[in-house]
């Protein structure tokens, strides 16, 4: 059964009275509602478009949210050829919230990092729904460096609501392990291409994020705080968490005229869950293209790029 966001319900009453007549015309009823079907498919298209296309930030989130959006498992099953995991940080446990592995797109292969939410209750817990411990930065560093290493391009998923804030993981260093990936990617001598596929948020997506190219699905989001902690703090209300997206600009759009992105990967009309092969074939393609640029510049001058890209992030102009 389908899932629909608050906003969707013009959607989900169009589409339930389709299905409805659908049914009705397999069921051996001599009626013919083709002539109706076809009414209500433009009806559901020009709806699709009016409401998607004019999404507020708060909205965008939902959809970057949605629980049947695709996750990274999704991305390691569909975009690759074949996935080689490995496991570990080598100081303390396997996060299971990061995952690393070897990986093919056709002839070219990466070092690929995912950062897992999971599908369903189990999978959710499992995964700490997607907020790494501090061993997950330990286990993303490991793997950066195995890429330097083999002088293989690294390429990151970030699907985060931000770093697990619990007790256990500060004192195992969290904000050092974060901080630490910061430092290491600024200076890895291989190329790197991050992706935000759904949810970027705080340093627990930029920890695996300081890439040459920063790439990001069209209804994703990426901020430095999530809207509900914004609001709470701002506010002491997280009810107006719709008032701190807005004023976050979190959106691909946004992001691209500040500079802190690269490229928007477009999604299909309704989010990347309504055509997942549609979805892989724009990221795969944002990718290939993405590699063959920065595989032309020299490593010496990709670094100089790369931290001159993240110098300039945050820059303002005194008002007169």
């Amino acid at each position: 059964m389908a899932y629909y966001l608050d906003f969707e319900k013009p959607i989900e009453e169009i589409e339930k009275s389709i299905q409805d007549l659908k049914n009705a015309g397999i069921s051996g009823n001599d009626v013919d509602f083709s002539i109706e079907i076809t009414e209500l498919e433009k009806k559901h298209s020009y709806v699709m478009e009016t409401i998607y296309k004019n999404l507020t930030p708060w909205q965008v989130t939902q959809v970057a949210r949605h629980p049947e959006r695709p996750i990274f498992s999704d991305y390691m099953k569909l975009l690759f050829d074949n996935f080689l995991e490995f496991h570990g940080d080598r100081q303390f446990r396997d996060d299971p919230s990061i995952i690393t592995g070897f990986a093919h797109i056709g002839d070219e292969k990466f070092v690929v990092i995912g950062e897992e939410k999971g599908k369903n209750t189990k999978e959710k817990i499992f995964r700490n729904f997607g907020m790494p411990q501090p061993e997950g930065y330990r286990k993303a560093l490991r793997a950066m460096k195995i890429a330097e290493k083999f002088k293989k391009p690294v390429l990151t998923f970030v699907d985060t609501p931000g770093a697990y804030p619990g007790i256990g993981g500060e004192e195992r260093g969290q904000g050092e392990a974060i901080a630490r990936n910061l430092f290491e990617m600024a200076t890895l001598k291989t190329q790197i291409i991050s992706i935000v596929i759904g949810e970027g948020g705080s340093g627990g997506a930029l920890a695996i994020a300081v890439a040459d190219k920063v790439l990001m699905l069209s209804n994703a989001i990426y901020s430095v705080i999530s809207p509900e902690s914004c609001a709470s703090i701002i506010w002491r209300d997280s009810g107006k968490a719709s008032d701190a997206a807005e004023a976050l600009k979190l959106t691909a759009p946004n992001l691209i005229k500040f500079g802190i992105i690269d490229e928007t990967i477009p999604e299909p009309l309704g989010g990347a869950h309504r055509n997942t092969d549609f979805t892989m074939k724009n990221v795969k393609s944002a990718i290939l293209k993405n590699l063959s640029e920065i595989k032309r510049i020299p490593i010496p001058k990709l670094l100089v790029k790369r931290y001159e890209r993240f110098r300039k992030l945050g820059a303002s102009e005194r008002i007169k």
